[in-house]
């Protein structure tokens, strides 16, 4: 709907007791309207647009129907579109559509280009190590080129001296881009996936990319011992939730030891079993042993009713599908470690393992990979006997050592989580590196595609414009498959934009309010969108992503 104070073509017979009849403010010949002598009644009109012609249908501010139609006069506009005219409102613009349509969207999709890095400290994370004063070449969404002096016709240079290269951070536990995490409903809901549940518009990609992040494992919650599928994405701003998808990956599974699994119950209103930490292990027990009677059943008459929880975990028994295990006491630890020992499968990764330390011995044996904190603990009783020498020392027992987030803000900033690994134990730097990086791609199987910087890899990349490791590192440019989907520049230039345009809307509103419009129905309100995380299994936290409004109880 628009207010238009133009003069339109009367359509209307005379004393109908409508605007143009005696006495009311119409279009003709009454008091208050468009033809009258006193000021003009107000009218809201709708309707649609043909060239220079528009018509619809409106009322005026007593109720009164009428319908209207109106010329476009292009010579009048042309000599009246100053700044008062504009102030009145007779100019009116949209906001451009961007995707996704979020203040830092993009009016056109980023493109792919050949990018030549000139002159940088390159960190390969590969046997040739770190490289100074080095080139690297992109081209058609690979890393074509490393080495001196490296020129390209057509490529896009960037001056890298006194910068540094590293390939992308991958965050091996994360819960971004989903609209929900735990399907907490019983013990086993291994059929659920997180790609049905993507979020392509969370703001949290953008902010990630600035802090280096190119891929996020998104995983299902901890509400359960056996959860749901879980998804690799790439974190390319404005592309839909398909395109999110690491192309070509392994597919995962989450699972759950500890109190999540133990307390969800209660927080979700229902008695589901396990309450303890043996009935979590029997889950275990009691799933396989259901899913080897169903691979049997399965061979010796194809027709039987297909069952996708228990389809899920054969694939688990047939090395189709691996399990990334939330964990923290070495009790429940080995007690999983006996049950896949029992049915033949592999724990690929203990996440958290804040004891992991006690148990890296059994846990190199058995092939498990370890993605942890640096040194967020604390926060809980199972996690009392967590030290910051965890990492370090998984480290040295031989694990495939990561630092994951499990948290949105963190995310942000795992260059420096890693560089407390250095001060934590005294790991080298290449290897703190290497815990967000290539070792997060072992774990993730997709280290052929990325994690390091390698001629033929993915040109998922950073430009750092600081030591990577160090607190005033700052991401520069953060490049997917040889797309600039962050650069600092440009997000200041956003900034401005975006600053301009909320002046735009506000000043809008205010003209609303003034005039009675629809923005002086309702004032508007503040409202707050919880960031999920592993450990968010209540109902209004886990099951989906709620904004509550102001004056409104997170526990009603």
């Amino acid at each position: 709907m628009v207010k238009l104070s133009f003069s339109p073509i009367p359509a209307r017979r005379p004393n109908a007791g409508v605007p143009g009849g005696p006495g009311a403010g119409g279009f003709g010949g009454g008091r208050g309207g468009f033809g009258g002598g006193a000021a003009a009644t107000q009218y809201r009109l709708s309707g649609v647009s043909n060239g220079n012609y528009w018509s619809g249908t409106g009322e005026d501010t007593a109720g009164n129907k009428l319908t209207w139609s109106a010329k476009l006069d292009s010579v009048y506009l042309a000599a009246n579109t100053d700044s008062s005219q504009r102030r009145r409102g007779g100019n009116q613009r949209l906001a451009k559509v961007t995707f996704p349509f979020d203040g830092y969207g993009w009016e056109e999709a980023p493109k792919q280009e050949s990018i030549l890095i000139k002159n940088a400290t390159v960190w390969t994370n590969e046997k040739e190590g770190k490289l100074v004063n080095t080139d690297v070449l992109l081209k058609d969404g690979k890393i074509a080129k490393i080495g001196k002096g490296l020129s390209a016709d057509g490529a896009k240079t960037i001056d890298g001296t006194g910068k540094h290269v590293t390939a992308g951070i991958i965050d091996e536990h994360s819960h971004i881009a989903a609209a929900s995490i735990n399907e907490g409903g019983q013990s086993v809901t291994s059929e659920v996936r997180i790609a049905d549940n993507l979020n392509p518009e969370d703001i949290n990609i953008y902010r990630q990319l600035s802090g280096g992040v190119t891929s996020s494992h998104i995983l299902h919650g901890s509400a359960n011992t056996i959860g749901g599928q879980t998804q690799l994405i790439k974190l390319r701003w404005g592309a839909n939730d398909e395109d999110l998808k690491f192309k070509g990956s392994d597919g995962f599974i989450k699972f759950a030891l500890g109190e999540n699994v133990k307390r969800s119950s209660a927080t979700q209103g229902n008695n589901r079993f396990p309450d303890t930490r043996m009935g979590v292990a029997e889950v275990l027990n009691d799933a396989f042993a259901r899913a080897k009677d169903y691979e049997k059943a399965i061979k010796l008459d194809p027709k039987t009713r297909r069952d996708l929880e228990l389809d899920a975990l054969v694939e688990i028994l047939n090395k189709k599908r691996f399990i990334t295990c939330h964990s923290y006491v070495q009790s429940e630890i080995t007690a999983a470690l006996r049950v896949g020992d029992k049915y033949g499968f592999t724990f690929n990764t203990f996440t958290h393992i804040l004891e992991g330390y006690k148990v890296a011995d059994k846990m190199k044996v058995h092939g498990a990979s370890a993605s942890t904190f640096s040194d967020w603990f604390y926060y809980k009783v199972e996690v009392t006997d967590a030290i910051a020498y965890n990492a370090a020392i998984m480290q040295k027992v031989g694990l495939n050592v990561c630092i994951n987030s499990d948290d949105a803000e963190m995310a942000r900033r795992l260059n420096q989580e890693a560089g407390k690994i250095v001060r934590y134990g005294g790991v080298s730097e290449e290897e703190a590196l290497k815990m967000v990086t290539l070792n997060p791609a072992k774990a993730l199987h997709v280290d052929n595609k990325v994690g390091s910087i390698k001629v033929g890899k993915d040109a998922d990349i950073v430009l750092w414009s600081d030591h990577p490791l160090s607190i005033y590192a700052k991401s520069e440019k953060t490049i997917v498959d040889g797309i600039v989907y962050w650069d600092r520049e440009k997000d200041l230039e956003q900034r401005k934009k975006i600053q301009a345009e909320r002046f735009r809307l506000t000043q809008k509103l205010i003209g609303e309010k003034r005039t009675g419009g629809p923005g002086a129905v309702r004032p508007a309100q503040p409202s707050w969108q919880i960031l999920l995380s592993c450990g968010d299994h209540e109902h209004e936290d886990g099951l989906y992503t709620v904004e509550l409004q102001e004056g409104e109880s997170k526990d009603k």
